[in-house]
């Protein structure tokens, strides 16, 4: 069963929530993030993405960097943009846009129930992407940014969130994205932890690489402690999560440009695209049934529909259309072998739009993009189940976890407990 936890949250003060939190470290470049956080010194990107306080050529990787990370996280726990309570809880966090809103618990949830496959999977990481976040969870002593996890409904659950939430929210406030967040305090814990025991498995929704270095540095610390498992005695067994039911996530499509055009370069193009499936010319952009893809090419938007009866519904792997996409076009036609690898590939997300991708098309030249249907929770977790990875940019979850919101502190080195 999921075993949670309590946490003494470092936040800021309600009434700056707005100005300090700040959108997740991995949703931006850091040019982008020099001008997000623009003249706000205690923006909370100054700790998540610390290389916009040293100069513009710096390597985001050298230790100079993870050490800026520490000096700010310091300087914002001393001069009061960030508290620590002085007690253990749980909050309510609730995200809303254009009429889409999702409410989730935040909490930590236990590392050797990751370990463990009770908290399951379904993306693979990356090394290079883990020891950033490994090295800068060591360095701050925090899981700085929550995991985005998720569970298949439980009523008694909602009930619970549903009276916390009827109450005055800690903090309220529109970001720049258009998304609004509210928070309350969860009046009892004890209730959560007692309900959750009868989850028998969450998912990482959004997030992979953040719980992977969540059970590295736990790993790292119970070693130099001379600690042989993590029984979650310690505070650095446990990361920072907020957990959401299924039913109330929003998955976009992760659709795809490609810079070449390979086999569909020809005049014989549509005949090539035929020959997979049926072809309509002057369709609308977006995709509304699986099986299907959007194509924008030479200026204008076509329909792919494959034959139904070429797909294996029953293999929760070769069903999906990210994978159909790149087994019948992307590899035989365009020549992209590896999605992860390919400089020839880049990825957008639904939120960006349709438009998007024929912008991108247009200026490149010798291009073509594709747009998808967005994958399902369903697909999602049945592919979890099976104990399978998703082909690279599957999912994109929207809205993101503001950080800052919640930081959860390892308390494994002194720098840790330094409050305002």
């Amino acid at each position: 069963m999921v075993k949670i936890k309590p946490f003494e949250a470092i936040h800021p003060p309600y009434n700056r929530a707005a100005a300090i939190s700040s959108q997740p470290y991995d949703v931006m470049s850091t040019a982008e993030a020099r001008v997000m956080a623009g003249d706000e010194a205690n923006n909370f990107l100054h700790v998540i993405r610390p290389e916009i306080d040293l100069p513009e050529d710096v390597d985001p990787h050298v230790d100079a960097v993870y050490e800026m990370a520490a000096r700010n996280f310091r300087n914002m726990l001393s001069n009061g943009s960030l508290l620590r309570d002085e007690s253990p809880g749980m909050f309510l966090y609730r995200q809303a846009i254009d009429g889409h809103s999702q409410i989730g618990l935040v909490c930590c949830c236990r590392v050797q129930d990751y370990l463990e496959d009770v908290i399951r999977k379904h993306e693979k990481t990356r090394k290079d992407k883990e020891d950033d976040r490994t090295r800068h969870v060591r360095a701050v002593d925090a899981n700085t940014g929550p995991v985005f996890l998720t569970y298949r409904d439980h009523e008694p659950i909602d009930h619970l969130a549903a009276i916390d939430s009827s109450a005055r929210p800690l903090f309220h406030f529109k970001s720049e994205d258009g998304v609004t967040h509210s928070g309350w305090q969860v009046e009892n814990p004890e209730a959560y932890m007692k309900a959750f025991d009868s989850i028998p498995l969450t998912y990482v929704a959004d997030g992979h690489h953040r719980s992977a270095s969540a059970a590295r540095a736990a790993h790292d610390i119970s070693m130099e402690n001379n600690r042989t498992d993590l029984d979650g005695r310690s505070e650095s067994d446990w990361f920072l999560s907020v957990l959401f039911p299924a039913s109330q996530l929003s998955i976009l499509p992760y659709n795809r440009v490609v810079r070449t055009l390979g086999l569909l370069g020809g005049e014989d193009a549509l005949d090539r695209l035929r020959e997979i499936g049926t072809l309509h010319l002057d369709a609308k952009p977006e995709v509304d049934q699986t099986g299907s893809f959007g194509i924008y090419l030479r200026g204008q938007w076509m329909r792919l529909e494959l034959d139904r009866d070429s797909i294996d519904w029953d293999d929760p792997i070769q069903s999906l259309d990210v994978k159909l996409l790149h087994d019948r076009i992307l590899e035989p036609l365009l020549g992209i072998r590896d999605e992860r690898t390919d400089p020839n590939i880049e990825f957008v997300g639904g939120v960006r739009g349709t438009a998007e991708l024929a912008r991108r098309v247009d200026a490149m030249g010798e291009a073509i993009a594709f747009s998808l249907k967005a994958t399902s929770i369903d697909q999602l977790l049945d592919v979890a189940d099976a104990g399978l990875c998703m082909p690279p940019k599957s999912t994109w979850f929207e809205p993101k976890l503001r950080s800052g919101l919640f930081v959860h502190s390892l308390d494994s080195t002194p720098m840790s407990n330094v409050t305002s």
